[in-house]
């Protein structure tokens, strides 16, 4: 790894936001280039994507710039991941093609790399803009008074998958140290079928190290503007099946019991999310019972999980 920083883009029929997102790129980069690697996976676009990417590429001459695409269409979390698999610098920072950032983003967390070898994690705090009213909704995400690295990585993740879930799911704000988010991605190999998968892959991060979570913004999160919250199925699905899997392979690789449990039972308890699963029953029983009984196979693991040895948790590490 020679490189100190993979900056991975993984990008599907945004063609013009990515051209926008490669301007960002090229004005930050400047003085830094031999430090940086850039990555752009295509998930099988179909709009002139490929034309913006060969547009671009010699404006990077000055830095190592791949691209790839895939023959069809992955979706989302395995372009992520294989985004992340093909990182060969020290650190890689997964940017969405569509969030804005500031200039200076770039050039704080290389200097914040070079001065803290050992973090493991780092998390660039943001704002929340409302797509639907454009006004700001969120100050910052995470709630940070200090850029010092919190040795606890497991106590500092914990405490921010607590406060904020949809902070630690937002892509962009990420950057892993390499090797251990490919190890993540071998601990947990169909951890791509689920959709907060970032959670876990975060969380075996901060396991094995140090984290930074930034105290002043550098991105910004537009919210409401996933295609997948446009799926009326999206949110009982992120409820009961897919965080809740997170936390019992949070629980598999030494993540407090106590906590783990209290966030897989936060479902049963959610006056929101009941709401959620009695909507859901009406439109789509079927599935609904499904999930619902999904939901307590893993409750049921994660008891079993619970009991086991806490030598089998950390075996794996």
């Amino acid at each position: 790894m020679n490189k100190l920083l993979t900056i991975a883009i993984p990008t599907f029929n945004r063609a013009a936001l990515l051209e926008q997102q490669l301007a960002w790129l090229e004005r930050s980069i400047q003085g830094f280039e031999s430090e940086c690697e850039i990555i752009i996976s295509d998930n099988c676009s179909t709009d002139n994507t490929q034309e913006i990417i060969k547009k671009w590429q010699p404006i990077f001459s000055k830095t190592t710039f791949k691209s790839h695409r895939n023959q069809a269409n992955i979706g989302l979390m395995p372009n992520i991941a294989l985004s992340i698999q093909a990182a060969s610098g020290q650190y890689v920072w997964t940017v969405g093609d569509d969030d804005p950032i500031q200039d200076n983003a770039l050039s704080f967390l290389l200097t914040t790399i070079k001065q803290n070898p050992e973090t493991s994690l780092i998390f660039l705090n943001c704002y929340g803009r409302d797509k639907l009213t454009n006004k700001i909704t969120v100050d910052r995400w995470f709630n940070s008074d200090s850029d010092t690295p919190q040795i606890n990585g497991k106590a500092t993740l914990q405490r921010y998958l607590k406060e904020s879930f949809g902070g630690v799911l937002f892509m962009t704000a990420t950057v892993y140290k390499t090797a251990l988010a490919k190890r993540a991605l071998q601990q947990w190999p169909s951890s791509c079928k689920n959709l907060a998968a970032q959670a876990y892959w975060t969380g075996f991060c901060a396991l094995n190290g140090s984290v930074i979570v930034t105290k002043d913004n550098y991105l910004e999160c537009t919210m409401h503007a996933s295609y997948l919250e446009q799926d009326p199925k999206w949110s009982i699905m992120m409820r009961f099946s897919y965080i809740p899997e997170v936390y019992v392979k949070l629980l598999e690789i030494g993540y407090a019991k106590s906590f783990c449990w209290q966030m897989i039972l936060q479902n049963f308890i959610t006056k929101s999310d009941w709401i959620i699963f009695l909507g859901a029953l009406r439109r789509w029983p079927l599935l609904a019972i499904n999930v619902i009984i999904s939901y307590w196979g893993l409750v049921l693991k994660s008891l079993q999980k619970s009991l086991s040895s806490p030598k089998a948790l950390k075996a794996s590490l």
